[in-house]
């Protein structure tokens, strides 16, 4: 079954300036009510890299805020261990095995998606990515290669598989997941730094060229959070003061201050914000020569 075939009649079959109309009192409707306002009750969602880090974050939170969540990764066993533990606490998680760099398994995640949410989705969050923290001239072109395909290719890719089924919703949030890496230069490579920047102009672009199938897109770029990846990084006492010093909140973020904002711009209450950046970084990138 294709994807477009399993968007409900009612709304397939609808013309499109009935739909806009539909879609916009819809709009008006949620806004105006403060309840449905701050609720994913309702929605679907594909959360993308949804095992660790700040992916189950964002799972954990769309799910804790009503919606149905499915999600991926490229490790079966911790993929596995994962949803294990979604079942044992009750909560609407499913999710499946993905190498999002591979456009075969891109293709059949979002058949799988689509059978599971029977042609419905109503949120997309491209998080699913990975750095190579090396210069220019230490770069392999395999890695290039590898770090392009996993963190900008996939997320393209993966929007436009997903397009019919986020249009079919009548009201589709797409959110990428870039890094402050993509507004100014750090240490965590060029080649992770040039795929992150080019999330940020795909939000603008996406933004303006799908608002008539009332599809907002939006990118959220976290600074330094706490992960398992950032614990690697900062075994190194040196690079963590530096940081410290570089952010005048004084610490470190959280998975959870990511996956807030990402929930947020799912919401009804954000409905007017589309091709947005949003920097969740304590204030590191506007700190300039400040002590």
């Amino acid at each position: 079954m294709s994807l477009v075939s399993a968007v409900p009649t009612n709304q397939a079959g609808a013309p499109a300036s009935k739909k806009v109309a539909m879609s916009v009192t819809s709009a008006r409707e949620n806004v105006r009510d403060p309840a449905g306002r701050w609720s994913l009750r309702g929605k679907t969602a594909l959360v993308t890299g949804g095992s660790r880090g700040i992916g189950r974050a964002v799972v954990e939170e769309l799910v804790a805020l009503g919606a149905a969540v499915y999600t991926c990764s490229c490790d079966e066993e911790e993929l596995i261990e994962r949803l294990k533990e979604w079942q044992a606490m009750d909560l609407r998680v499913a999710g499946s095995v993905c190498d999002v760099s591979v456009q075969e398994q891109r293709e059949r995640l979002l058949r799988e998606v689509a059978d599971h949410f029977g042609g419905k989705l109503d949120i997309l969050v491209n998080n699913a990515g990975i750095a190579i923290r090396k210069s220019a001239l230490e770069h392999s072109v395999e890695e290039y290669s590898f770090v392009m395909a996993t963190n900008l290719e996939s997320a393209y890719h993966l929007c436009l598989l997903a397009h019919p089924l986020l249009k079919a919703s009548g009201s589709g949030s797409i959110v990428f997941v870039s890094s402050i890496a993509g507004v100014v230069g750090l240490f965590s490579g060029p080649i992770y730094g040039m795929t992150k920047a080019s999330l940020i102009q795909l939000a603008k672009n996406l933004a303006c060229e799908w608002a008539k199938d009332n599809i907002r897109t939006n990118s959220v770029a976290p600074g330094y959070i706490s992960t398992s990846l950032t614990e690697q990084m900062f075994s190194d006492k040196e690079l963590k003061d530096n940081v410290m010093r570089r952010t005048p909140i004084r610490r470190i973020g959280e998975p959870e201050e990511i996956s807030s904002l990402v929930a947020f711009l799912c919401m009804s209450g954000s409905t007017y914000i589309t091709g947005q950046t949003i920097l969740v970084d304590g204030g590191m990138t506007i700190n300039g020569f400040y002590p």
